[in-house]
Parts: C-alpha cells; structure tokens; sequence
C-alpha cells in the first residue's frame, strides 16, 4: 500500500529541550516518516508526514491530545498553503471573509511567485486577479511564476516594457497551455472593439488568465470579481492602501513616451 502525505501543525504551549525529538519519536514509534519539519508562525511547527494508513493518524491524533507541552492545531491531507508554509515558513494571509483573496506585502515576493506558480500549473480554466499600486511587482512576479510553472506567457494588455494591446493572436498562440495577462486598465482606457473581441476568445479558453486590476477590468466587461477564482493583493507593506484614481493616472502613459504599439 502506498503512503499517504498529511499536514500536522502544532503550537508550542510548553517549550523545553528535546521537544521537537519527542515527536519525532513518537512518529517513529508509529511508523510514520516526516517528509519537511519549518517553523510556520511564532511558537507553531509544522510537518508533511507520511503514513501508510488512517488508523496511523487516528493514533497519532489521540496521543498528541494527551501532551501538555504542545497543542494541536492542524492534522489533515495537506492543502497549498500548508505545503507552502513548510516550505517557506510563513503562513500566506488568507482573507478572513473572503477565501479567495490572498494578501502579500513586496518582501514576501519568493512566496507569491511559488503560490502563483503551484496555481498556473493546474490544468484547465483558471482566472486570477492581481490588485497592487504602479512598482510594487505584479507584472514581474507573474512572468517569474509562469517561468517556474513552465508556461508561456503572453501579454495581451501590458506596459511592462511598451504599451502593448493585440487584438489578434496568432494560431499556435491559442493554446490551452500559454498563459494569457490582461492589464485591466490598459484594455479598458485604450483598446478598441477588436482587442475585446480578442479578450472574449481568450476567456472562453480552458487555460489559466491573470488579470491585473481586476477591478478596473470588471467595471468595463461583462464578468464580475465572483467569476475570478482568485484574487491576489500586493502590496510595499501591509498598511498601503491600494488606489485605483492614483493606479490610473500613473498608466495613463502618452504613446510619444513610451512607444505604444498594437497588434
């Protein structure tokens, strides 16, 4: 029989030498292999364990209720967040009434882009929103994340480098496993029908869509933020307010100064 991988996550209530080895040995003691052990928030631990069967976890679970030295948090197959957790030691902020929104601040961008990255190589429709103020990092953590999923990325609204907005792809470009970036404000202050049109096809494809500004994006098309699986906030640090008056008048670029194009 195969094993199987579970998320176990603990708080420290009573910290004294030898801790970390008595759970060890107790995992030991149960047959069960710890895969990563990091430190996940102030005074918490987390693990990826392997175990070859439930009755193991059931176990485990009974004997770590009975120790006063720490409390169980999590003890569960593991979700994104938890593997992330173990593997950068930090827990990604979770809006608390909207489980969708997902929140990071510049220096946490080592984890946005492997979040990002776990998402884009998932199979099928995918649509992702990125809120953030003009410097902060959208752009360039999307293309660092579709390099470690291994995708194509293609912008279909963008000011990275020039203002870009296509209004054709060409053939091998519709391809389920190209990820496709849509600058809301770009597509909405400047593009014409054709470029729409072009965006209409693109949302119909089973493949994976980010949309900068999702906001601005969705006040000038027919989706709404409910139609977004997920919404990413970036932010220089956690009290930034993000402005959409100021974000618009920074991309409002003239043509002269930075070259714009069409396709």
């Amino acid at each position: 029989m195969s094993k199987k991988e579970w998320y176990l996550e603990y708080e420290i209530t009573k910290n004294r030498p030898g801790l970390l080895g008595d759970i060890s040995s107790l995992l030991g003691m149960l047959s069960i292999n710890i895969v990563t052990i990091n430190g996940v928030e102030q005074g918490r631990r987390g693990l990826l364990i392997l175990a070859k069967d439930d009755e193991q976890i059931v176990r485990l679970e009974s004997i770590l209720h009975t120790m006063d030295t720490i409390r169980l948090i999590k003890l569960r197959e593991p979700k994104l967040r938890d593997r992330l957790a173990v593997r950068h030691g930090r827990y990604i902020q979770q809006d608390a009434d909207d489980k969708k929104t997902f929140r990071f601040v510049r220096d946490e961008l080592g984890l946005l882009v492997d979040f990002m990255a776990e998402l884009f190589k998932q199979e099928g429709h995918k649509l992702i929103g990125i809120r953030g103020m003009p410097r902060v990092g959208k752009t360039e953590s999307i293309v660092a994340s579709s390099v470690c999923a291994n995708k194509r990325w293609l912008f279909v609204s963008s000011t990275l480098l020039k203002q870009t907005i296509r209004s054709q792809l060409i053939q091998d470009e519709y391809n389920e496993n190209n990820l496709f970036i849509i600058d809301g404000i770009v597509s909405s202050r400047r593009a014409n029908e054709r470029h729409w049109q072009l965006v209409r096809e693109i949302m119909s494809l089973p493949a994976t869509k980010v949309v900068e500004h999702p906001d601005i994006f969705v006040e000038n098309t027919q989706y709404s933020i409910d139609d977004f699986d997920y919404i990413i906030e970036l932010r220089h640090d956690p009290e930034e307010e993000i402005v959409y008056d100021i974000v618009d008048k920074s991309r409002m670029f003239s043509e002269s100064e930075f070259g714009g194009f069409d396709f």
